[in-house]
């Protein structure tokens, strides 16, 4: 007999409903409750707060606010917390490979407190990456209304008149190794890009993702690229549990926001504004978790009918604080719409449609900035997320190709097996102009949880590689990374792909003009040495770790755990 899973939406009325239920409510009581509050909804606040990161410290005004508004709304705030992985302290280091695994761990997180206690809806505040698919990927499950409040950008830092941020830091290491920077300077510049509370400055990952919850509607306008320290992100907190009551009144849930028409909107804002390769990942495990018919070939479908049309960091000149003050994301949302290349049908959180949310913004960007171009003035006339595919990704690998004057290269392949060692052959100068560097043993399984490679990536850049040299790799890339950069390489090394079959000097084909990443090896080459090839053993056998690299799909799947 077929056994048909089932989603459970349980609602917190029911611990009103008979004399059965009744000690349930001396619980409720003992923190305060009194008999008119069990006709109020049970509003549940996943509060990513915690004094690990400067993205997520800055959170616990946030929540605060959001009890508030909850609170005023006629609603009782249940708050529960959820963790977080500093991708910026991780990077380079063992603690890296448990950023990805905290996406999975947040999103069980909510789902848990949320079904476990049957809350009647939810708002969810984070910060660093993996706070906001991670979040997404639970209300999704839950699937109770609710409302992502992103905990903001951070404001830029400043050395010698310039804007500093994080990947700043480890552009400059790779400046020091090749003599171009004083160790004094570095140090400077070290103890100046962070200025205070709030996630990476530039369209990196935590930016990217709150741009797209955006433009996918589940969390409110304008709100995505506020900074952490003003005073609106404070408010618009509060807004959003407001919002919420009304959708938890409404029964607006979020698979009904996020759909396939959404996500579409989500990615073509992602093309636009430069996003983070991270993004597929991520959209690929949202999809998932929402039953939302989604593949990595969706992404290229999406680039080559969207321009890019901001001009932000990691390739570009401008950070999140600049792109809000230049209009925003609604207003690359209102360039978009207007040239017919989103949906503005679809539903968002606040009961309006995605057209009926934009209808005072002005369909071109104003002329007093140029973060933002006018359509017809697009920085890059396709977007700049490109899925390639061949012999050494039969499933798919993603190349960020913006800011690369000639993204194709042949080079000899520079192998190593793990992301410490190929640091340093580049800090010693080993690696030349011409080389196609190739980290593997990386992936969801290999790594395991699939870390990134800013430490790398920003020493070419600091030496002044970053379009010379090409670097293929089955683990991820920091949002901060740019350059001859091809990352979630599919099938992973650990999975027996092709990337473990590639040996020291063999000629690598990276072409983002043709999609193509090719080892230029003959196939019969490559099937004896397939033969030959040894699984490793798990570097994990208990712990989180080891039930990540166990349950894993491929990252061409979004390296989700459920995928049975």
């Amino acid at each position: 007999m077929e056994i048909k899973p089932v989603i459970l939406n349980p609602r917190s009325k029911n611990i009103t409903e008979g004399k059965s239920r009744a000690p349930n409510r001396s619980m409720y009581y003992g923190m305060g409750y009194v008999e008119g509050d069990f006709k109020k909804p049970m509003v549940g606040v996943a509060n990513g707060h915690s004094t690990i990161t400067p993205c997520n410290s800055g959170l616990q005004k946030l929540a605060d606010a959001a009890i508030a508004g909850i609170e005023e709304a006629g609603g009782n705030a249940q708050v529960f917390g959820t963790p977080t992985i500093s991708d910026g302290m991780a990077m380079g280091t063992e603690g890296m490979k448990y950023s990805l695994v905290s996406r999975e761990v947040i999103s069980d997180c909510i789902e848990t407190c949320v079904q476990g206690q049957w809350m009647d809806g939810v708002v969810v505040i984070g910060g660093c990456d993996k706070n906001m698919p991670g979040g997404l990927m639970g209300m999704l499950r839950a699937n109770v209304p609710a409302i992502y409040v992103y905990g903001g950008t951070i404001l830029p830092g400043r050395w010698k008149d310039q804007d500093l941020n994080i990947v700043s830091v480890f552009e400059a290491v790779g400046q020091n190794a090749a003599g171009k920077l004083s160790d004094s300077d570095l140090k400077e510049i070290e103890q100046s890009a962070i200025p205070g509370t709030g996630s990476c400055g530039g369209m990196y990952t935590a930016n990217t993702m709150s741009s797209a919850f955006e433009a996918l509607g589940i969390s409110l306008p304008y709100s995505s690229t506020m900074a952490n320290p003003h005073d609106e992100k404070m408010n618009s907190a509060k807004e959003s549990a407001r919002v919420l009551i009304e959708a938890i009144k409404k029964d607006l849930k979020p698979r009904d926001i996020v759909t396939r028409k959404s996500i579409e909107n989500a990615v073509a804002v992602i093309m636009a504004t430069g996003g983070s390769t991270n993004a597929v990942l991520h959209f690929l495990a949202i999809a998932h978790a929402g039953g939302v018919e989604w593949t990595i070939d969706d992404f290229e479908r999406i680039r080559v009918k969207t321009p890019v049309l901001c001009d932000l960091k990691p390739s570009g000149k401008y950070l999140a604080v600049d792109l809000h003050r230049a209009g925003g994301i609604p207003q690359v949302m209102k360039t978009l719409l207007t040239a017919g290349l989103l949906h503005g049908d679809c539903m968002t959180i606040t009961g309006e449609t995605l057209e009926e949310v934009l209808k005072d913004v002005p369909a071109v960007p104003r002329a007093d900035q140029d973060v933002i171009r006018p359509i017809d003035n697009p920085i890059y006339a396709q977007g700049h997320l490109a899925i390639l595919k061949g012999n050494l990704s039969p499933e798919g690998a993603v190349a960020k190709i913006s800011g690369l004057k000639n993204p194709v290269m042949t080079g000899p392949a520079r192998v190593f097996e793990d992301e410490q060692s190929a640091l340093q052959a580049i800090l010693a100068g080993k690696i030349v102009a011409g080389d196609v560097m190739v980290l593997r043993y990386l992936g969801p399984k290999g790594g395991p949880g699939m870390p990134e490679m800013l430490a790398p990536t920003g020493a070419l850049i600091g030496a002044g590689l970053g379009e010379s040299v090409g670097l293929i790799t089955d683990g991820r890339f920091s949002g901060g990374t740019w350059g001859m950069v091809v990352g979630h390489v599919a099938p992973e090394a650990a999975a027996g792909g092709t990337i473990a079959f590639v040996q020291e000097g063999d000629s690598i084909t990276i072409d983002s003009h043709q999609m193509i990443l090719e080892l230029n090896v003959d196939a019969a080459e490559i099937d004896r040495r397939r033969a030959q090839w040894i699984a490793p053993k798990p570097r994990y056998v208990r712990g989180v770790q080891a039930k990540f690299a166990f349950n894993a799909s491929s990252a061409s799947k979004g390296a989700v755990l459920d995928d049975y």
